[in-house]
């Protein structure tokens, strides 16, 4: 009986002692399937951040995995079961540091990975806009000098000009014809006629001239019909500026050069550089290709002011890259840029004043011949205020003697007393006046019209 009862006591101990270990082997295996799936997460987390630096962990926790399922674990005893089960709980801990620490890595690593995009889609979004403004800037030539304003025509302007002459104060005509009016002509009328010529600037030689014919002109003594003195006056004043004279440019002619070069020369203030802008204006109006040079380097606006007036009507300056340039090197690129665009003319703007004339002269001297070296010179142009009279003579023959004047551009002839520079100025240098101007509009500027001129300031 006791036997008996101490057998049951074994079995019943043994059967305790199986559930014990079941139970625990049951527990283990749980926590094992646990950790795997954590661990795998993990693993699918650092993969989608930084997949080739987190690759051997998962591999290292998938072949741990398979080495604890091939090797079966012995059956310990409750001490190293509970031994167990503490560095289990360790072991799980441990693990789920190194999971946080990856996690904030890869979302550092995620977030840097974000603005680096970032920052490349703007860096090419402004190398396309770069590229965009640098096909903009490269457009043809051609596109590029497209005139932005159409001038005013060549008949247009002499009929606006002959108006303008015709409705301004002109004392010189209507001196004149009130002397000449008159039931009878003393000495001291003559005198008055002689010195109202004086006055507007016609000469004394070229004055005392016409006093001279005025005087054997039998008509003026025996007709006081106002209109039969008009018509007087007018044909000697016409025979003084010259009606027959050739007033054409060069560049306007059959047998004209391409490029036909037209040097302007004047001093400071007459009016040079802003009659060489409306003169390209001009050719632009009559369909003419053209180049503009600025060779005055010596004033500091010159080459700005004549690039403006090019711009407005698509016609390219060729200027020098800094003030005080040489000059006679501008000239000699502007007539190599007027061959190379094969343009129909070429304008030069040059210095009116430098430290004495007899530098200027030579300046001037110096860059006809530069020029001539690629291109024959056809025009000369002397820009004269007419405002300033007798003493624009003085700055015509010098310019006239150091460069060879072939006409005259007279500007600020608005129909005043000085409108008689006109007939000095071609008395004295053999040369016509070519080109008039009564206003600062870009278009005030015309062809010479002796009719329009003299019919201007006797007041018709």
């Amino acid at each position: 009986m006791p036997s008996q009862a101490l057998i049951w006591i074994i079995v019943a101990a043994v059967v305790v002692i199986a559930a014990i270990v079941c139970l625990i082997v049951w527990d283990s295996k749980k926590s094992r399937t646990q950790k795997s799936q954590s661990e795998e997460s993990q693993s699918e987390k650092v993969q989608s951040g930084k997949p080739q630096s987190e690759k051997p962990r998962a591999e290292k926790s998938q072949s741990k995995e398979s080495q604890s399922k091939e090797s079966p674990a012995p059956q310990p005893s409750g001490a190293q079961q509970i031994a167990s089960q503490d560095a289990a709980a360790a072991g799980a801990a441990a693990s789920a540091e190194p999971a946080v620490e990856v996690t904030v890595e890869s979302a550092v690593e995620t977030s840097v990975a974000e603005e680096s995009a970032k920052a490349a889609e703007s860096q090419e979004s402004q190398e396309s806009q770069a590229s965009q403004e640098s096909q903009a800037s490269q457009e043809p030539a051609a596109t590029a000098a497209a005139p932005a304003e159409s001038p005013e025509g060549k008949e247009s302007r002499l009929t606006r000009l002959r108006s303008r002459l015709s409705k301004s104060a002109n004392p010189f005509g209507k001196a004149l014809f009130n002397i000449l009016t008159k039931d009878n002509l003393s000495e001291a009328d003559w005198e008055d006629i002689e010195d109202t010529l004086i006055l507007a600037d016609v000469g004394a030689e070229t004055s005392a001239q016409i006093v001279d014919d005025l005087r054997a002109d039998a008509r003026v003594h025996s007709n006081k019909d106002a209109s039969e003195v008009r018509a007087t006056l007018r044909r000697m004043l016409l025979e003084q500026v010259g009606e027959d004279a050739d007033r054409s440019l060069a560049a306007e002619r059959a047998d004209a050069h391409k490029p036909s070069v037209i040097i302007m020369v004047g001093v400071n203030g007459t009016g040079k550089t802003t009659t060489a802008g409306k003169l390209a204006r001009l050719f632009v109006a009559e369909g003419k290709s053209v180049v503009l040079g600025a060779a005055d380097t010596f004033r500091a606006a010159a080459a700005d002011q004549l690039e403006t007036w090019g711009s407005h009507v698509g016609v390219p300056v060729v200027r020098a890259d800094h003030d005080g340039a040489d000059p006679a090197s501008v000239a000699f690129d502007a007539a190599q840029k007027a061959v190379d665009s094969q343009a129909d003319v070429l304008i030069i703007d040059t210095a009116g004043r430098l430290q004495n004339k007899a530098n200027l002269m030579d300046e001037l001297g110096k860059i006809r011949r530069v020029v001539e070296k690629k291109l024959p010179v056809d025009e000369v142009l002397l820009v004269l205020d007419a405002t300033t009279g007798q003493n624009g003579m003085v700055q015509a023959r010098v310019f006239s003697e150091a460069i060879g004047v072939t006409g005259v551009a007279l500007t600020k002839l608005d129909g005043s007393a000085k409108g008689g520079i006109v007939i000095c100025v071609q008395k004295e240098l053999g040369v016509p006046v070519k080109l008039v101007g009564l206003g600062e509009g870009p278009d005030d500027l015309a062809p010479f019209d002796p009719a329009g001129f003299v019919d201007g300031i006797l007041g018709d």
